[in-house]
């Protein structure tokens, strides 16, 4: 994978794809600086080398072009602090007045670019949106996996305005792939998935894709019940897909025909109401009374995951346990994620995928703790349905 490191930037502009999608508050500040963070070495090393930086992302999705709640001239501020560099705005990213400022910046210099998605043509792909973004650089540089599973103007297809002289991942990107291969294809054994959430139709690929690669899987969250059911268990009135029982159902049967441990609850903590105030109780997770939900995993199922997660080697962990955003429901989850550290401390690889995931991580301050953090969730699931991603294609050619 060709990076940064393998280009001199003296005298060059580096056109970067960044991911700075980040949560604003009301006031437009922002809120968590972990996806500008992540940035800050690829840009610091072009500007070491005597290059500039222009830098390109989406924020939110505005449906209705420029809007004033999605411009990313509210984060110019915290970029600059964070960089230790003022960094220049221009207010559209294919104005004659943006290119002016592109073309004119000196080495150390820094623009970012107004949101991409202000134009429909970037999510659409469009091959003469992306040649304009392309005159801002020199040298293309991906460094958003948090998009690269998109094929947008900016994500997939700029690069091949560039030669493959002229077009590298950040260091982001890099990381991302690196840790991914290391837990698909490097994994020291038992390797074991933790996959939660909700829904079963989200999670189907991936887990049919880890049947080929883990020892275990372990499912939590929402998604648990419709396994449940599928298995002929009352699960009351607990989140459940009823037109994928009989995926359900085949899944599990091709987990005994390729010797994989899928691991279901067996108990559940059951609530009233979807409420973090509810009346609440322990429950065998196939006896759940009429009426009732189950919003976590149960002390016996914890304890069982625990085991498993304690003597892997390699972990996967996307999704959570439970309804994790309540106090009341959040213990199956923190569990995992403590277990998951204990794992890592002691020689484990774990890498935490999935916004969930990785909230839970960061809930419970263990970001350090783990192996790594993907930034990326959709990307990171679709790097393992599918074995690449078209902002990843788009740049090896």
């Amino acid at each position: 994978m060709k990076t940064v490191d393998s280009i001199n930037f003296a005298g060059k502009r580096a056109l970067i794809r960044v991911d700075f999608n980040v949560p604003l508050n009301e006031a437009f500040e922002v809120t968590d600086m972990t996806r500008i963070n992540a940035a800050l070495g690829t840009i610091r090393k072009i500007l070491k080398d005597g290059g500039s930086v222009v830098l390109m992302s989406h924020l939110g999705r505005p449906k209705e072009g420029p809007t004033n709640k999605y411009s990313l001239k509210h984060i110019v501020p915290a970029v600059s602090k964070a960089l230790g560099v003022d960094v220049s705005f221009a207010d559209d990213c294919i104005s004659d007045a943006a290119f002016a400022t592109s073309a004119a910046l000196k080495p150390g210099q820094v623009l970012l670019l107004e949101n991409l998605r202000f134009y429909k043509e970037e999510e659409k792909g469009d091959k003469a949106f992306a040649e304009k973004l392309s005159k801002h650089g020199d040298v293309y540089v991906n460094d958003a996996f948090g998009t690269a599973h998109r094929a947008h103007a900016s994500t997939a297809v700029i690069a091949e305005f560039f030669g493959a002289e002229a077009r590298c991942f950040g260091y982001v990107m890099a990381g991302e792939v690196a840790s991914i291969n290391k837990v698909l294809t490097g994994s020291g054994r038992p390797f074991t998935a933790i996959i939660g959430g909700a829904k079963v139709s989200d999670k189907i690929l991936i887990i049919e894709q880890l049947m080929s690669k883990a020892d275990n899987i372990l499912i939590g969250g929402g998604m648990a019940f419709t396994f449940v059911k599928a298995m002929g268990g009352s699960i009351g009135k607990s989140l459940c897909e009823d037109d994928r029982l009989e995926i359900a159902k085949g899944l599990l049967e091709k987990a005994g025909e390729k010797g994989v441990k899928l691991y279901i609850p067996v108990d559940a903590v059951i609530a009233d109401s979807f409420s973090n105030d509810a009346a609440k109780q322990e429950s065998d997770i196939n006896t759940i009374p009429d009426g009732w939900m189950g919003l976590d995993v149960g002390p016996k199922t914890t304890a069982i995951y625990n085991d498993v997660i304690k003597n892997s080697k390699t972990i996967l962990w996307n999704g959570p346990m439970g309804v994790f955003e309540m106090s009341s429901f959040e213990k199956g989850t923190k569990e995992a994620a403590y277990a998951i550290v204990e794992a890592t401390k002691h020689g484990a690889y774990s890498l935490i995928g999935g916004g969930d995931s990785v909230a839970a991580i960061n809930k419970y301050n263990l970001a350090g703790d783990v192996s790594y953090v993907s930034t990326g969730g959709g990307a990171l699931l679709e790097y393992i349905e599918q074995g690449t991603l078209p902002g990843v294609r788009a740049v090896e050619g």
